[in-house]
């Protein structure tokens, strides 16, 4: 299988061969993250105050740690943020036959024609997100979604790359930094003209390893025998537990990328930790700050996404993980010094649990 060029930066260590997939890439969450949550408990008895990560971008639900809407973050930016931000609306199913209208009409009022992608404004990790490029796509697309569902359509990023990038400010701090740069690239399979999709899905060293992440939302073009030549991305959606594959890109974070990045969320009132989806035109073009445009906001619940990287060490995962959130309690604590309030451990918690209920109504993503 061949994938698709992205322009990826060289491995930190050249001589360090990249395997398909790192030890604990797909480990069940709950091993991997066990060690997580003991360090967040530590550190909230040593703060007494178990949710104060959740002060940390206080103007934010739970601090964007679960349950936050994705909108409402992206409404908080002024004129310079919302110049990067690309443009979208919302709207509310009704289950009816209704929305395919409602979602033109929302889209024309807004401006915006397609394709779009559509995404429930409350999820993580690409659940239900959708691609549409024609009025049936997107009848079919907000039919998925049960009654009451507030969904985002945005306006396709005509990029094909696209990066996460981390960005961490204390409230003492006159800029801000980028602790992480993760690049997302989407497996592409090649057709030969004689194996079914299947057969390229197996064939290849990494996704032959995690087919199930990909076949589900396949369905019966599996079977299907891609002409020679003809490529195949098998996913939509940059995010890795759904099948995209991501890259350390550390090397490329330069004083140019970081200033412009300050400025945007500097632009944004009292955020101060959390991770900037973008999709970009070129790496040297991200590396001047330019040429990129941001697709969401997330606050504390995100992750700095290159432990994903099939290079990271678990010792380099775990560090990764222990530092920023230690950050968000160092924050935190500054914000509630300064009078802001932590969302309290029950708030957090009935948070966690409507967005798994949400999580669990919406359709595969594309």
């Amino acid at each position: 299988m061949n994938h698709a060029s992205t322009a990826a930066p060289a491995p930190a260590n050249p001589a360090q061969p990249a395997s398909p997939l790192s030890m604990f890439e797909f480990w069940p969450g709950w091993i991997f993250y066990t060690p997580i949550v003991l360090y967040w408990i530590a550190m909230g008895v040593r703060h007494l105050d178990f949710s104060l990560p959740t002060a940390a971008n206080p103007r934010i639900e739970t601090g964007g740690l679960c349950g936050e809407s994705k909108t409402a973050i992206l409404d908080m930016a002024g004129e310079t943020a919302g110049r990067w931000i690309a443009p979208y609306t919302t709207m509310t199913t009704t289950g009816s036959a209704e929305d395919a209208a409602a979602a033109r009409q929302a889209l024309a009022q807004a401006g915006l024609a397609l394709p779009i992608v559509l995404k429930p404004d409350i999820g993580c990790n690409g659940t239900g997100v959708k691609l549409a490029a024609t009025p049936a796509e997107l009848a079919r697309a907000a039919a998925q979604f049960p009654p009451g569902t507030g969904l985002m359509l945005q306006r396709l990023i005509p990029y094909e790359h696209e990066a996460g990038v981390f960005y961490i400010r204390h409230p003492d701090e006159p800029r801000g930094r980028i602790t992480s740069l993760t690049y997302k690239e989407a497996p592409v399979i090649v057709g030969d003209g004689r194996s079914t999709v299947r057969q390229l899905i197996d064939a290849d060293a990494r996704t032959g390893l995690v087919p199930h992440l990909y076949l589900p939302r396949l369905g019966a073009r599996v079977h299907d025998v891609l002409p020679a030549g003809e490529p195949m991305r098998l996913v939509f959606a940059g995010n890795h537990c759904k099948g995209s594959i991501f890259r350390n890109g550390a090397s490329d974070i330069t004083p140019a990328l970081t200033e412009q990045i300050d400025r945007i969320m500097q632009d944004i009132p009292d955020f101060h930790f959390g991770r900037i989806d973008l999709k970009f035109e070129s790496i040297a073009s991200l590396r001047l700050g330019r040429g990129f445009e941001i697709i969401e906001i997330n606050g504390v619940g995100s992750e700095a996404t290159h432990i994903w990287d099939s290079r990271t060490t678990l010792r380099e995962a775990y560090a990764a993980q222990f530092s920023h959130y230690r950050e968000t309690f160092r924050i935190g604590a500054k914000k509630k010094k300064a009078g802001w309030r932590s969302s309290g451990a029950l708030t957090m918690l009935r948070s966690w649990r409507r967005q798994r209920k949400l999580l669990a109504s919406y359709p595969m993503n594309d």
